[in-house]
């Protein structure tokens, strides 16, 4: 079996199979949809290195996912799907175990989502990528207008935001690689959503009874907790970033100094004996570089604690058991008991959150003053050592 050829000619089949069964009030489920997801499980695929059969049948399932919107309506579409999957590939001569896995790929998309192997998990996530994309929002609207084209009627902006916030909620990629790509994404997506429920909210004050009043406070709640878990995230992400600027202007000044000091000691030195009048100036430039180069060490050198934690440290709540100094020589078994007691007391949990932040912002703090330092000896000292340089040539000529 030619797997890439097989490809083309799925590919060939699905589009024409959508031109001449078009159906005009599909302007989500469409052409460009199929396509999207298609180019999705490609990227996914790709990225784990499948074989050419296990590629095939992820990219297959995904041409042929939604198909059976165009011959069975929204129903029960992921079987119709999967029929005319099976029906095609028959007369392609495809081997029935392969024609089996694309179908339980295609099955597996149906909400709520159900996959078991990595080749559905592919699947299922490129099926629904875009949760996770820019292009969200507009695709989300085109969803609308195909369910009230096929509804027959309009479909309030309330209601529908309202049930793409259960969705987005509810969603978790299966795979690591989507789940890194376009977890951020998807989480700025639904607080985009919240933030124009509550505006809404606002607007449209009413009179509302007890029952009402304390549902809407859980829910500001819930709504709360996740703005002070983004909060905790974006910052713990930006010390982070801070963290590696810091570490490559530490590497940038440790290896230009390498070099100022190996040109020095493999060129400069051997002609001081003939050159007496540089002596001074050849010290200061390597005084400067020697400086800098520790200062620069020095503010990345990583400092870790004893890495022990008692049980009175996590009764009174004194210790970050997120830095992995505070528990790398502990038994798994104490180190579960202390995170499941912080996990299980929100105060406790919010403390050590605010430790680890506080802890982050204290290395970058001692970090960025030791660079500052250096920085400030490598340019002093620099432009020192070349005043000194040309003074020495110009007193001897």
């Amino acid at each position: 079996m030619n797997e890439p050829q097989l490809l083309n000619h799925i590919e060939q089949y699905v589009q024409q199979f959508m031109d001449e069964h078009y159906r005009p009030e599909l302007l989500y489920h469409n052409k460009e949809h199929t396509i999207r997801v298609v180019r999705a499980a490609k990227q996914i695929g790709e990225h784990y290195r499948l074989n050419e059969q296990d590629f095939l049948i992820v990219v297959a399932a995904a041409w042929f996912h939604d198909l059976g919107y165009y011959t069975a309506g929204r129903t029960d579409h992921e079987k119709e799907g999967a029929r005319l999957a099976a029906d095609y590939l028959q007369r392609q001569h495809v081997d029935t175990d392969t024609i089996t896995k694309i179908q339980h790929c295609i099955l597996a998309t149906k909400m709520p989502q159900n996959a078991r192997t990595l080749l559905e998990q592919i699947v299922c996530d490129s099926d629904l990528f875009h949760l996770g994309t820019t292009d969200f929002a507009d695709c989300n609207k085109l969803m609308r207008k195909e369910a009230e084209a096929v509804k027959g009627s309009e479909i309030s902006k309330a209601d529908w935001r309202s049930k793409t916030i259960q969705l987005l909620q509810g969603h978790q990629y299966y795979t690591d690689y989507c789940r890194i790509l376009l977890n951020d994404q998807q989480q700025q997506n639904l607080d985009k959503l919240l933030q124009k429920e509550e505006r809404k909210k606002e607007e449209l004050p009413e009179t509302k009874q007890p029952e009402q009043v304390i549902e809407d406070k859980k829910n500001r709640n819930k709504e709360t907790s996740r703005g002070v878990e983004t909060l905790f995230r974006t910052t713990s992400a930006n010390n982070q970033r801070l963290s590696d600027m810091a570490d490559n202007k530490a590497h940038i000044l440790i290896t230009v100094n390498s070099i100022i000091l190996s040109v020095i000691l493999s060129v400069l030195i051997r002609k001081l004996d003939n050159n007496t009048h540089l002596i001074y100036p050849t010290i200061l430039i390597l005084a400067t570089s020697v400086s800098t180069m520790v200062i620069s060490i020095l503010a990345t050198r990583p400092s870790i604690p004893a890495g022990i934690f008692t049980q009175s440290d996590v009764d009174t709540q004194k210790v970050n058991l997120l830095f992995f100094g505070n528990f790398y020589k502990m038994h798994l078994e104490d180190y579960a008991r202390g995170m499941w007691k912080v996990m299980g007391d929100r105060d406790f949990l919010y403390g050590t959150l605010i430790k680890d932040v506080y802890s982050q912002g204290v290395v970058l703090g001692r970090k960025y003053k030791l660079l500052r330092l250096a920085y400030n000896i490598f340019m002093f000292g620099i432009v020192v050592s070349v005043l000194a340089f040309i003074i020495a040539i110009y007193t001897v000529q």
